[in-house]
């Protein structure tokens, strides 16, 4: 999204139990929306480096707590492995 206070109403909706995938098909201005946000596997130096980082401090299955600021916008992330 563009704005950290989507990212964060976002991220309480997920606490309110909507799921990562709907929400990610609903606001996500990324094209992996149309998938539920899923980008498949990432390499190493694939993606920006703050998204890689949060990404790899991540437990499969888990979502970020706090948004991640990139050049790309404020991104929810969740692990899938």
């Amino acid at each position: 999204v563009k704005h950290q206070y989507e990212a964060e109403d976002l991220l309480k909706r997920i606490d309110e139990g909507e799921t990562f995938e709907k929400l990610a098909m609903r606001y996500s201005l990324c094209p992996s929306s149309e998938n539920g946000g899923e980008l498949g596997s990432l390499k190493k130096g694939q993606a920006d480096q703050d998204f890689e980082e949060a990404t790899l401090q991540l437990k499969e299955n888990e979502i970020t707590r706090t948004a991640v600021r990139t050049r790309f916008g404020y991104h929810i992330i969740k692990r899938i492995s």
